[in-house]
């Protein structure tokens, strides 16, 4: 069980990405601390998979096959898991939305392509937006139902994590799409949590280093040294992170050990950047 604040019992996540990586490591700590995950991608095998983890360990899980690009395919499998009724909450919420998921795309910016930028935008960027939409409106009805004393709702608010990366900070060669996409969550998230604030809603980003998963995995393309042992040298910690790691800070984010943060950026990156 963990610690108090870290309880997550009663609520339920939803997860983007959830199939693998980040997003996989984020569902099954979420369900560990004791929420009931709805696990959200475009990867059905990696779907079944994450499922089968959460609940071998005595967690509940939902699957939801989506592509992240898709406004309508998100608002159908968002409103769907808030109204899904568990044990704890006979008349369903939504209490977390993590939107993690995404794709790589290398390139010299003298070289990119208008089909790759719309690409990566479209997942990166628009896969966040709408999830974040699609939540925010969750929580508001939720909460305004519970302020007229119409709802059954007992908790009011709820945390909304997007994921930007540590290129926000640094930037790097080829990555011209990628970088700007997850800039813009940045700042999508910060706009959000100033709008969606007053309903007791937080919003943050967690805007990890150089993480060990299959995606990064993929594009590791260096010819002399992979990127992994360049970006272990650069951190004062000697190593590159796991998705673990990352899904520590969206459990943080996700429970009231946060209640008083939003707006704001974690940055589990080893030390590689270390902005103001």
């Amino acid at each position: 069980m963990p610690v108090k604040a870290y309880d997550l019992t009663g609520r339920t996540a939803f997860v983007t990405g959830a199939a693998s990586g980040i997003g996989r490591a984020s569902a099954l700590l979420l369900a560990e601390a004791g929420a009931t995950v709805h696990c959200a991608d475009r990867d059905d095998e990696g779907l079944h998979e994450t499922a089968a983890l959460i609940k071998a360990a005595g967690g509940e899980a939902h699957i939801h096959r989506l592509d992240v690009a898709g406004r309508e395919q998100v608002d159908r499998a968002v409103a769907q898991a808030a109204a899904t009724a568990t044990a704890a909450t006979p008349h369903g919420r939504l209490d977390i939305m993590a939107a993690i998921a995404g794709i790589m795309h290398s390139s010299p910016v003298l070289e990119t392509r208008d089909e790759d930028l719309d690409r990566v935008l479209n997942i990166n960027f628009k896969g966040v937006l709408y999830a974040c939409q699609a939540a925010a409106r969750a929580m508001i009805d939720a909460a305004s139902a519970t302020a007229t004393g119409t709802g059954v709702h007992t908790r009011t608010g709820g945390s909304i994590i997007t994921m930007a990366s540590g290129a926000v900070d640094t930037g790097g060669p080829g990555l011209l799409c990628y970088d700007a996409a997850k800039a813009a969550v940045v700042q999508l998230t910060k706009t959000l949590a100033t709008e969606v604030g007053p309903h007791g809603i937080r919003v943050n980003a967690v805007a990890p280093g150089w993480i060990r998963t299959p995606m990064t995995d993929h594009h590791d393309t260096k010819p002399h040294a992979h990127t992994g042992e360049v970006m272990a040298r650069m951190s004062p910690l000697g190593r590159v992170g796991e998705p673990e790691d990352i899904a520590h800070a969206v459990l943080h984010l996700a429970s009231d050990a946060s209640a008083f943060t939003t707006g704001q950026i974690l940055r589990p990156n080893g030390g590689v950047a270390m902005p103001w």
